[in-house]
């Protein structure tokens, strides 16, 4: 771990294999409180690779309960953007349960923001304290299941008290949506900032996805917005292409960023049901186009404009409400 610590401290980036060496002693309590401070800040002031991202990632993984599903996608994406938005993707996973779309969905509570996944699903009455073979269940007969990251990765104990004392972004802000337990490989992930666009295709590149889009608005929502272009890197065949998402161009008719602000679990919760029952406003036009990304990467689309279509029509005809009910009796 020493001499990790001293590429880091000449500001030289590590290797795929000596990350994963890294993230080895993390995650097996093998290195002192010292030492996990020193990596976590000195990755953070050099600014974090690829290489290191998919080595924490990988190791993240292999240590964590696994979930076994075929096919699945998740949703989850970094947060942080600051924007305090309604929970836009963990709506577009239900919706996109909904429409027969099979959903391993990973997240956590509250971090950066008032309201998390966890916060909302529970609020809604969708038990998210499951085990693998209740969640593998699930997902088989309502497309949908929670994995709540801290009853799947018990090895970040070894580094929690530590992240606590630093008190901001740390690399495990950028792996952990990454870590799923059910190993997707088709995935949407959202981040807060564009330099992390490139970064995170080339860690999912690395670590073998099928088919994922990272995304992050010109009006900075770790989300497709319904405002502004969107950058979007893709990953399909072992290929990285840019392009971008101009709500313009699908005739969206959104002006309103109020109706997009959350609050708190309980708030959040009603706005979820409201337009699912058919209530149509700017936060139904996000979900609608987050979830046309699943659509993509699930390769049930190919054009973004009918996928997107797709979801409205589903949205505004009631049918994600009663599909809600039922992932909520599970």
């Amino acid at each position: 771990m020493d001499k990790i610590l001293d590429k880091l401290r000449n500001s030289h980036d590590l290797s795929f294999e000596e990350s994963k060496h890294a993230f080895q002693v993390l995650m097996e309590g093998k290195a002192s409180d010292d030492q996990i401070y020193d990596f976590l800040t000195l990755l953070s002031q050099k600014g974090e690779v690829a290489d290191e991202i998919a080595g924490g990632v990988y190791i993240l993984r292999e240590k964590s309960k696994r979930v076994n599903v075929v096919d699945a996608i998740d949703t989850c994406g970094t947060g942080g953007d600051g924007k305090n938005t309604l929970n836009i993707s963990t709506a577009s996973a239900l919706l996109l349960a909904s429409m027969d779309i099979k959903v391993a969905k990973h997240g956590n509570k509250a971090v950066s923001s008032k309201c998390g996944s966890g916060d909302v699903l529970e609020e809604l009455g969708i038990n998210i304290n499951f085990e693998p073979n209740k969640i593998e269940k699930n997902i088989k007969n309502n497309n949908f299941g929670f994995m709540f990251a801290p009853n799947y990765h018990g090895a970040m104990k070894y580094v929690g008290q530590v992240r606590k004392k630093i008190g901001k972004r740390t690399i495990f802000n950028m792996i952990g949506p990454l870590s799923s337990p059910a190993l997707v490989k088709r995935q949407v992930v959202g981040v807060f900032d564009k330099k992390l666009l490139s970064i995170f295709a080339n860690a999912l590149k690395n670590l073998n996805i099928e088919f994922a889009w990272i995304v992050n608005s010109e009006d900075g929502l770790d989300e497709i917005s319904p405002y502004a272009k969107t950058a979007v890197y893709q990953i399909h065949n072992n290929e990285i292409k840019e392009f971008s998402i101009d709500p313009n161009e699908l005739d969206i008719k959104a002006n309103n960023f109020e109706n997009l602000i959350g609050k708190d679990s309980k708030y959040n919760a009603k706005k979820i049901e409201e337009i699912f029952q058919g209530i149509d406003n700017d936060f139904s036009i996000s979900v609608c186009l987050n979830a046309a990304a699943g659509l993509i990467v699930s390769e049930k689309f190919k054009d973004f404009k009918e996928a997107y279509n797709s979801t409205r029509k589903h949205i505004l005809s009631g049918k994600s409400f009663d599909h809600l009910k039922k992932i909520r009796n599970a």
